[in-house]
């Protein structure tokens, strides 16, 4: 069985390196291949020009195809595996369109596996950690309230004026402040069209204590099934968000303007310009240290009394490894796809798993990935 590694960008190359150098057999797939034996031409000489048609023709039953491709490309891929009997792992959220092809991607026995990333991926194993912990714990009861918060964010290790600094294109990051959110706030459903609309302040618990700016993102409530939250319980908060340095609003006040003014084709144009000048402005110097923050908690309440409170809470950054956030995007999927070929997840759409077994051992790899990761329990300090 072959692994087809398709995409070879900067959030990609720890991961695919862990499974060549491993020893899987191992075709990497990318748009220029170049770029991809600079990435990994160390390791392996089996480099193609990424082509649906050439994958096409080589696929076999069992296979596994890796698409680290624009979201885009996803379903295409996930069809294309459906057909020749292959599976498919990503680390992007699972789209509509993906989770329509769950009937038959079962009927023909092959897993699609999404969100196995950083966020989502690491978050969910949290989550899921968390949910497990306090299920454990005694504590619950039909009257108790929860609060779920999970932030995570890419930020610069050495701060700058601007807050933030890019790996890549910044037109991605634009486009996505112009998503709106769905999330619980103080019991009741809260929206918000754009970030800045509904902006927080966070207290890490870091060694250093740390305070950040947040924001939610997307649709949290599906999410409170896939973690586990009974239909019938009081939902005090559950957040799923993004977590910026602080000071970060106001560096972005002006970007905030333009993405809020952007409509029809000028706008994009306009959101063009704005991503070539904060490239040019703010991106990574070579070997510069990234960061990545990630607090998940679980917040149980009754009668006015905490019952259980516990956050899972994550520090890396940077190093002669490389940057964090390719480390905690593309480890994890490696690990993904290590559980499908040892036939560890079912057939049909998954995201991270929550079995006890992968969720530990997933863990205890994460635990290698960064310099801090530590369960606080803030009941006893």
């Amino acid at each position: 069985m072959t692994i087809h590694w398709c995409g070879t960008g900067l959030s990609a190359i720890p991961g695919l390196r862990r499974l060549i150098a491993a020893g899987h057999p191992v075709t990497v797939w990318n748009r220029t291949t170049d770029k991809a034996r600079d990435a990994v031409g160390d390791l392996t000489d089996n480099i193609r020009a990424f082509d649906m048609g050439a994958l096409a023709a080589v696929l076999r039953p069992g296979d596994v195809v890796v698409s680290m491709l624009p979201a885009d490309r996803h379903v295409p891929l996930a069809e294309l595996a459906i057909r020749h009997g292959a599976h498919l792992v990503t680390s992007s959220y699972i789209s509509p369109e993906m989770r329509a092809l769950d009937d038959a991607a079962r009927a023909a026995g092959v897993a699609l596996v999404n969100e196995v990333g950083l966020d989502p991926g690491i978050d969910h194993l949290m989550a899921h950690w968390l949910m497990a912990d306090y299920r454990a714990s005694g504590a619950h009861a039909p009257d108790n309230i929860f609060g779920f918060l999970s932030y995570c964010g890419g930020i610069p290790k050495q701060p700058n004026a601007f807050r933030y600094k890019f790996s890549w294109s910044p037109l991605g990051v634009l486009r996505a402040l112009r998503s709106p959110s769905r999330s619980i706030r103080d019991g009741a459903e809260f929206s918000a069209l754009r970030p800045w609309d509904a902006l927080g302040r966070y207290e890490a618990p870091l060694p250093r204590p740390e305070t950040f700016e947040v924001y939610p993102n997307r649709d949290s409530l599906p999410f409170m099934a896939q973690y586990g939250f009974e239909p019938d319980w009081q939902i005090r908060d559950f957040v799923r968000g993004t977590l910026r340095l602080d000071g970060w609003a106001d560096a972005w006040a002006d970007v905030f303007d333009t993405i809020a003014a952007a409509q029809g084709p000028e706008g994009e144009a306009a959101l063009v310009a704005l991503s070539e000048r904060l490239w040019a402005q703010n991106a990574y110097a070579p070997d510069e240290p990234d960061r990545v923050v990630l607090c998940v908690t679980l917040h149980v309440t009754r009668a006015g009394e905490t019952v259980y409170h516990k956050t899972y809470a994550m520090d890396a950054w940077g190093d002669a490894r490389g940057s964090a956030m390719a480390r905690l995007v593309s480890v994890p999927v490696a690990l993904a796809v290590e559980a499908v070929l040892s036939r560890e997840i079912p057939a049909g759409i998954s995201a991270a798993p929550h079995e006890p077994p992968l969720l530990a051992r997933w863990m205890d790899e994460v635990a290698g990935l960064a310099q801090h990761l530590q369960v606080v329990d803030h009941r006893t300090g």
